[in-house]
Order: structure tokens, then C-alpha cells, then sequence
């Protein structure tokens, strides 16, 4: 990072090197360099990147990882093989990839922008809406089409005319030579660039999508996979389904439908749950009205009952002000080690200037809480449950 020219470098250094040749392709159009090892008799070193200069050299990014190099020295260069595999696959897969867009959603898509590297592809594209799954399906299926087909992948350098004669896609707002490079799959696709690519599209051997989504107004992003990491990404999906079958106790195909009877099953169940919870609730508020106690000459209703929601416990509330007709009611119920308290109070008290919100405010304080509401009806709720007996002597 010194900006300055050396003649040599020793293990541990990080250095820009220029070669008279090499196998290295750099970073274009989205496409991410190889990476790959240097080694001379006395040394070897890591190329993790490569970027093209202005004047066209490719500047290796390396790390010294062993001995000295030095410059004017014969070296051998070795690519990562596998990384490169990857990147190609990738690259020749897109290039499928925008002209299927083309074929399925109409002549206006046009990139917006891709990502290349061995483990996946990225494409953005001009389009005004979501895609279908009618039409991701379709896509999908015509890349793998042209994968199956073994289409013959040519690269060739021709004047830019001819390439546009060709029907060769150009990206907009690129800078193009008079002599531009030509990249033909089978007679599907042709496009200038400056990348690598397979030999032939069957090397591809498998397309899939991973997903699609909105990253700005009228731009679409596809991610997909091919090769060995959409079989394993495959794979993976059957393994959860494998998996999902054997918790359902059912076979694969049946999931489905089994997951279906299981939501009919739980909505049955949440019925019947309901309607015996109303009917604990109502035989609860029928025996507590024997704990009527009389205080000043009002009849007064405090107690602690099982309602398992704040729904529950109003309705208790309003069944017992009905039953009793004049009274002035507190119910508490605890759950999840929270207290729920409400309070009622009926209209001929209210008249006398009882106040159902300012009772239960002091009964919810005792239990660290708060709460309160209107004259005849009020809900509050509380923390600490140890306290519900003295909130309802209170």
C-alpha cells in the first residue's frame, strides 16, 4: 500500500505484480477474477485478485506466502482450477439467463448490473412487476433447455458493426472498441463480452433459482445457482422435505394434504376449547355468587378465578353483573405469571359515585401495576401475583 515500485518481495508481503503473460483473467462486467498461485524457484505466492489496468495490464493482487520473488524472475502460474469452473458455469448460465427474460417477459428487459463468482450469480434487470412463479418456472425450465441441448459456446473478436449486423446485446452506457469480442451460445445468444466462459452450455449441467425480488423502481434481482451448488442447494430442499414427512408421519407426497387436516384439526380444537372455556366461565360466575359479601349495604363481589384472557374475565364481569343486579364487582385471574384484574360496578352505584376505574387503579398498584376505565366497567393489569389476595381484600 506504499505506492512505490520494488524489485523484490519476501513471505508475508502483500504486492501489485505484472506478468509479461497470463492465464489470470481479471474483474469485467460483473464477472469476478480467478484466483490462482505463482511460483518461481526460489518462492511462491497467493493471487487473490486481479484487475485490469488502464492500459490494459492485469495488475495481480498477491501475497508472498513462501521464500523471495523478485522481478525479471520465470515463474510458473497455476490457476485454482475449481474457482474457475465455477465462475465460467455462472457466467455462460447468465448470458442464458437474459435472453430466457428476453423470450418470457418481452424484448424491454435489459441488465442492470450481474455479479459472477464460483458459488453463484446475481442478475439485475429492467422490469416493472414481481415475476410469476408461472414465470420464473418458465425461465427456469428454458435455461435448463439450453443447458440439456449442448449448445457450442464461440468467442470471437469482430468489428463492432458486424456484432451489432449479428444482433449481439451491447450494456448500456458500456465504453466498445472498434473491435469488440463476441460471445455465441449455439444460435440463442449473443452477446459482447469481455469474460470466460464454458465450452459448451451441457458443462453448465444444472439451473436453479434461489430467489427474486424488487432492489428499485422497475429493476428486478435474480440470484441463481448451477452445477454442483444447485444440486446441493437441491438436495438440501429434499432433505427438509424428507424431514417434514417423517414429523407429519406421512409420505412425501402427502404432505401437503396433511398439513391441511392438521389446520382443520387445530381450528376444531380452538372451537371446542372456546365454547368449554365459556362454559367453565359461565359455571364459575353461577357458584361465586354465593361469595357476595355485604359492605355498607352493598353488595360486593372480590375474587380470584381461572379466565384464562382479559376477554374472558370482562365477560365473567358483565354475566355477574346481570346476575346480581346491584354490586360492585373485582375479578383477578393470574397467567404466564402476570396478574389480569377487572372490576364493575352496576348503575345504581355508579349513581351513589362509585367509580369502577378509580377502584381497580389502588387494587392493580398492590400487584405493581395499573390500569383503570370507565364508571361501570375497568381493566387493569399487574406484575406480581403473590399480591392478588391482598389487592382483593383491599
Amino acid at each position: 500500500h506504499h505506492k512505490q515500485s520494488v524489485t523484490s518481495a519476501k513471505t508475508g508481503d502483500n504486492v501489485l505484480i505484472i506478468l509479461k503473460e497470463t492465464p489470470f483473467s481479471a474483474e469485467s462486467g460483473g464477472q469476478v477474477s480467478d484466483h490462482g498461485w505463482l511460483y518461481s524457484d526460489t518462492s511462491s505466492a497467493y493471487i487473490d485478485g486481479v484487475k485490469k489496468a488502464p492500459k490494459g495490464q492485469h495488475i495481480h493482487e498477491a501475497t508472498i506466502k513462501d521464500g523471495e520473488i523478485k522481478v525479471g524472475q520465470n515463474i510458473t502460474a497455476k490457476l485454482d482450477r475449481d474457482f474457475r469452473m465455477g465462475i465460467i458455469k455462472n457466467h455462460t448460465a447468465t448470458h442464458l439467463l437474459h435472453q430466457a427474460l428476453k423470450d418470457v417477459l418481452g424484448t424491454h428487459v435489459n441488465q442492470a448490473g450481474s455479479l459472477v463468482t464460483p458459488d453463484r450469480l446475481r442478475f439485475d434487470f429492467t422490469h416493472f412487476s414481481a415475476l410469476s412463479d408461472d414465470e420464473l418456472n418458465q425461465i427456469e425450465q428454458i435455461v435448463n433447455e439450453k443447458i440439456w441441448a449442448s449448445l457450442p459456446v464461440a468467442v470471437d473478436h469482430m468489428k463492432i458493426d458486424e456484432a451489432k449486423k449479428m444482433g449481439a446485446m451491447a450494456l448500456f452506457g458500456e465504453k466498445y472498441g472498434d473491435i469488440v469480442r463476441v460471445v455465441q451460445i449455439g444460435d440463442y445468444s449473443v452477446e459482447l463480452c469481455g469474460g470466460c466462459h464454458v465450452r459448451n452450455s451441457s458443462e453448465i449441467g444444472l439451473f436453479k433459482f434461489v430467489s427474486e425480488s424488487g432492489i428499485g423502481a422497475g429493476t428486478r434481482r435474480i440470484e441463481a445457482l448451477t452445477s454442483r451448488k444447485a444440486y446441493e442447494f437441491i438436495s438440501g430442499k429434499l432433505n427438509i422435505l424428507q424431514q417434514s414427512a417423517q414429523r407429519l408421519k406421512a409420505n412425501e407426497d402427502q404432505i401437503i394434504s396433511r398439513i391441511d387436516g392438521l389446520f382443520d384439526e387445530i381450528k376444531s380444537l380452538e372451537k371446542t376449547n372456546e365454547s368449554l372455556s365459556a362454559k367453565l366461565a359461565h359455571l364459575e360466575s353461577s357458584s361465586l355468587t354465593d361469595q357476595v359479601k355485604k359492605v355498607e349495604n352493598v353488595n360486593v363481589l372480590a375474587h380470584k378465578v381461572g379466565a384464562k384472557d382479559m376477554n374472558s374475565l370482562r365477560n365473567m364481569v358483565d354475566d355477574l353483573k346481570q346476575k346480581l343486579e346491584s354490586a360492585v364487582i373485582l375479578l383477578a385471574a393470574e397467567n404466564n405469571g402476570k396478574v389480569q384484574l377487572a372490576a364493575g360496578v352496576s348503575k345504581d352505584l355508579i349513581e351513589k359515585g362509585l367509580h369502577a376505574g378509580n377502584l381497580i387503579k389502588e387494587a392493580a398498584r398492590l400487584c405493581g401495576g395499573g390500569g383503570g376505565g370507565r364508571p361501570d366497567m375497568a381493566q387493569a393489569g399487574g406484575k406480581d401475583p403473590r399480591q392478588i389476595d391482598s389487592a382483593i381484600e383491599f
